[in-house]
């Protein structure tokens, strides 16, 4: 029943910040790519940043808060397949972060968008726009690099799109409030848990760490 059980903490600011500023992000890229002309500049910054991020979402999936961390949520086959046959029954049991099948789609997602931001550094449309190391390497590489770039758009919009529908889904049929608990961090558990800490100081410095590698590594 919705409202009982144990109000928990389980995610902590700088995982919903994270999310968060990724959204808004990914949103900012995708417009700005469509827009073209001087929009690039923009599509080109939040580039930039999203790779900073995802970078920092990697160091944090080893060091951050129990629920943000990998060994948390990364599963292997046998529980994913346990999990999706349970996964059109209401009475299933909670996880308190990711589930074994959304912990995986975290990982697709990592990867897709580091691999987007990574090959931006690259890709060139040979008229107006090319990213900043472009020139540090062969044709041959900027254009596969600017292929990839392509293609992964596709790729990024499947799962997005995967994701909001699973976030739709779970809202709708299984009465679970994923995107609240994004926002303010907790969730109703069925038995009393530890609050995850926030660890901002922590967060900030590794933040700080990515950000300052993507500065130097684009020349700015």
């Amino acid at each position: 029943m919705a409202g009982a059980g144990h109000r928990t903490r389980v995610w902590d600011l700088p995982t919903r910040l994270f999310h968060w500023a990724l959204v808004a992000l990914v949103i900012t890229s995708f417009v700005t790519a469509k827009v073209g002309g001087n929009a690039m500049t923009w599509h080109i910054y939040s580039g930039y940043a999203i790779l900073a991020l995802v970078l920092f979402r990697v160091v944090w999936g080893f060091v951050g808060g129990r629920e943000s961390r990998f060994a948390s949520f990364v599963k292997g086959p046998g529980a994913v397949v346990r999990y999706v046959g349970t996964l059109f029954d209401r009475q299933a049991a909670h996880h308190a972060g990711h589930n074994p099948l959304g912990g995986w789609s975290v990982v697709l997602m990592i990867l897709s968008l580091g691999t987007q931001a990574a090959t931006g550094l690259f890709a060139s449309d040979d008229i107006f726009v090319e990213g900043p190391l472009a020139a540090k390497v062969s044709g041959a590489t900027v254009k596969l690099a600017t292929s990839i770039h392509h293609w992964n758009e596709w790729v990024l919009i499947g799962l997005v799109s995967l994701h909001v529908a699973a976030i739709a889904f779970y809202a709708l049929y299984k009465r679970e409030k994923l995107v609240h608990a994004m926002v303010h961090g907790h969730k109703v558990l069925p038995a009393p848990g530890e609050h995850v800490p926030n660890r901002t100081l922590l967060a900030a410095t590794i933040l700080g760490v990515t950000g300052a590698f993507v500065y130097w590594l684009v020349g700015a």
